[in-house]
């Protein structure tokens, strides 16, 4: 299962695959960074005859943001669901032609009553993820079993947050007892409160080098989606994740068609050709995450599927608390995250 770690390239870079001729018809994407298998991407541009582009986003804020603000010719995004959610209200997605997508019938139906947009209307599931505790277990003689591993002072400089604000607030409400898609001002505050203090001990809040950091050592503990701390732990034996009790954040990355595609087609191909248990089978084994797709997890290494930080267990997926749009509370986010963003 060892491979080339992919998350040493910039984040930022382009990646462009297969074919170079001008007259090929295009696939633009926009997507996390490290999330689809290279040889995939490679088999679908050969098999429809087309380049494929893939520009990377580090949040789904970043994403929104710079799509509310212009930016076109995306054909496929990954939001997490809750943006897709919003995305979807404000008309930026298409609705979704199921006779397109006859791959669908694969999705796990374990995870239906996840699901934000459970019929599929407008996004298809692409991967589940969590917010776990990346740590150092050559550093720390016990895991972490709390959130409250970042205010402690022995370990001022060497830990970092995400920079994310409903993952990093969110999970300080988690702490606080408090429901992860508040929309309690003083809930929300005295999540901020917490957040400042864990800001003493920080490197930085950061939602992309924080990999390359734990793995030189730079970096003892770090909140980090698991697909990428899974990631570095298959290539570093030193590094392993934790769960905290007091819960976790969890999501749905979605596959979604926004409504300004240039190449609906290649779209609708793209999403029906990831959802092709073959496809989702190497796209696990790349990213470490679990993809929802049932027919899949007979063809994949028992390495992964025997990994219980990829396939959780009941107990664990029950620590899970699903990441929502939270509507016109998240003015109180963004206050909350201001404040945070300020606090010396």
């Amino acid at each position: 299962m060892k491979k080339s770690i992919m998350w040493m390239v910039s984040a930022a870079a382009v990646l462009l695959l297969a074919g170079c001729g001008g007259k090929k018809p295009v696939l633009n994407i926009y997507n996390w960074a490290d999330y689809v298998d290279e040889d995939k991407l490679a088999e679908f541009a050969e098999e429809f005859g087309c380049r494929v582009v893939v520009d990377t986003f580090d949040s789904n804020e970043s994403m929104y943001a710079k799509l509310k603000a212009g930016a076109a010719g995306y054909d496929v995004i990954f939001p997490s669901s809750y943006m897709a959610a919003v995305m979807y209200e404000q008309g930026m997605l298409l609705p979704l032609d199921h006779t397109k997508l006859l791959n669908i019938k694969n999705l796990d139906p374990a995870f239906g009553a996840m699901l934000l947009d459970k019929k599929q209307v407008y996004s298809v599931p692409y991967c589940f993820s969590y917010t776990g505790i990346g740590y150092r277990n050559d550093r720390l003689e016990q895991p972490p079993t709390s959130w409250d591993i970042f205010a402690d002072a022995a370990l001022a400089g060497r830990t970092t947050l995400l920079n994310d604000i409903r993952e990093t607030i969110g999970a300080a409400l988690i702490k606080l007892g408090y429901p992860l898609n508040s929309t309690d001002e003083k809930q929300i505050e005295e999540a901020a409160d917490l957040v400042i203090q864990w800001k003493k001990n920080i490197a930085k809040f950061d939602s992309e080098q924080y990999k390359t950091g734990i793995d030189s050592g730079e970096f003892t503990v770090v909140q980090g989606y698991s697909s990428d701390i899974l990631m570095v732990a298959a290539e570093n034996e030193n590094i392993s994740i934790a769960f905290p009790e007091e819960g976790m954040v969890a999501c749905f990355d979605d596959m979604v068609i926004p409504a300004s595609c240039d190449n609906p087609e290649l779209a609708y191909a793209f999403i029906n050709f990831m959802c092709r248990p073959e496809t989702a089978a190497a796209n696990m084994e790349w990213n470490y995450g679990r993809i929802p797709n049932l027919p899949a997890y007979e063809l994949i290494d028992a390495e992964i599927r025997e990994n219980e930080a990829i396939f959780l267990s009941e107990d664990v997926l029950a620590k899970c608390r699903m990441i929502e749009d939270v509507g016109e509370a998240i003015s109180l986010y963004s206050k909350a995250w201001d404040r945070i963003k300020a606090a010396q």
